[in-house]
């Protein structure tokens, strides 16, 4: 870990709104267009705007940047807002491989974006209800 990594967020050192929202865009044209993401696409609305808005204010939040995601509806709780959508192991293994594929291709490489990936990994895991 560089001495810049311990001192700024990964919102900062990954490069802000910017990346963040280029990252959320890319995840959700990967979902839309993969035939192996339809397993995760076909739980999401026709239009995925509102989900790529609310990926976008929780990522912010989550890596430490503006808290978007908060003010507008509180505490992420995330197992619990996921839990009317049937998550097993091809859901969350679908959604991971598009985040795979959007990191790989959006964020600088480095230890922020291997902690990153540890913590997407935790959370994929965690999402999971059946």
């Amino acid at each position: 870990m560089t001495p810049e990594e311990i001192t700024r967020t990964p919102f900062e050192t990954f490069g802000g709104e910017d990346v963040v929202r280029r990252l959320v865009d890319r995840f959700y044209d990967l979902m839309d267009t993969l035939p192996e993401a339809y397993v995760i696409r076909k739980l999401h609305p026709e239009s995925l705007d509102f989900s790529r808005q609310k990926l976008f204010e929780f990522l912010c939040g989550w890596l430490g940047g503006p808290q978007y995601y908060v003010e507008k509806y509180g505490h992420p709780r995330m197992r619990a807002r996921h839990m009317p959508f049937p998550i097993g192991n091809a859901e969350r293994d679908a959604w991971l491989m598009c985040m795979a594929q959007a990191a790989d291709e959006i964020l600088p490489e480095g230890g922020a974006r291997e902690r990153f990936w540890e913590a997407i990994l935790g959370l994929a895991n965690h999402m999971r209800n059946q």
